[in-house]
């Protein structure tokens, strides 16, 4: 019996955090490749006590928003009846700066001993006279680990497990020339449902390469009192409309103002990897009758 988890991690935008005891740490989660070496590098290191299969994949994907402003992976792969993981056909990234089909990670399938560390190397050939701009794809790291018992099951002699199956997903960016980006917000909205506050701003990527940043928003009263703050790492390719929530408890009836700013200050990446880009200011107001 196997059973396979999916853990994506969209480069610039969600981090996910190895499956306990069965996956094997990903460094970095997010790679920049540049054509000055048409090379970048990523580690693998095995924390557990047994073997660990891994298989790379790699094609086109950029994080996008669905009608509810969730999160969600373009050309996200799918699962056939075996578990075994289908790729989007090369045919979808037509026309899109895709660079899935002249970035290779060598090797593709390899064991990560226990405590071990192994390097995935990858390798860019661009295409002659590609254009300057920007381009993404998205590496896959498929880990196979041990075997979990199955508890529950009638004492019949025959022992049931699961064989995991972990895949990480994260971005690779390549650049070549003068790259540069922004972000627009449009028709920023904000409500408070409950004992939330939602936000609702639509993001519009300037430029030709993604903006990588941090959506920032604090919740203030009439007197200038803060009652809410949020901030939410994101990734815009193309454009998007995330829902954000942040808890606000019991607010009294009045007037409120929500401000939000969008910059390029991100912890978990280096800064000299994220594009430079000015920092975007907008507000709206929030009645609470």
């Amino acid at each position: 019996m196997s059973r396979r988890f999916l853990l994506a991690l969209l480069g610039g935008g969600l981090v996910t955090a190895p499956l306990a005891a069965q996956g094997v740490m990903v460094a970095p989660h997010a790679v920049f490749m540049n054509s000055r070496t048409n090379s970048g590098v990523v580690t693998l290191y095995n924390p557990n006590t047994e073997v660990a299969e891994v298989t790379i994949a790699t094609f086109f994907g950029y994080p996008e928003t669905d009608s509810l402003g969730q999160l969600r992976l373009h050309g996200m792969p799918t699962s056939d009846s075996a578990g075994r993981m289908v790729l989007p056909p090369a045919a979808a990234d037509s026309g899109q700066p895709s660079a899935a089909r002249w970035i290779q990670a060598f090797p593709r399938r390899l064991t990560v001993a226990p405590r071990e560390r192994q390097t995935i190397r990858l390798l860019a050939a661009p295409p002659p006279g590609l254009p300057d701009g920007e381009y993404w794809m998205r590496l896959v790291i498929a880990v196979k680990g041990g075997v979990v018992p199955v508890t529950g099951v009638a004492d019949t002699g025959i022992k049931i497990g699961l064989t995991l199956e972990v895949r990480t997903i994260i971005g690779v960016n390549y650049r070549k020339g003068p790259v540069q980006t922004g972000v627009a917000v449009r028709r920023l909205r904000a409500t408070v449902v409950g004992d939330s506050l939602e936000v609702w701003p639509r993001l519009e990527r300037q430029g030709n390469a993604a903006f990588i940043g941090t959506v920032r928003g604090v919740l203030v009263d009439s007197a200038g009192r803060e009652h809410a703050r949020l901030a939410y790492p994101i990734g815009v390719y193309y454009t998007m409309e995330p829902r954000l929530v942040a808890p606000v408890g019991v607010l009294s009836p009045g007037r409120y103002w929500l401000k939000v700013t969008v910059d390029t200050d991100r912890e978990d990446l280096e800064p000299s990897v994220v594009l430079p880009a000015p920092v975007v200011r907008d507000s709206v107001l929030v009645r609470i009758p």
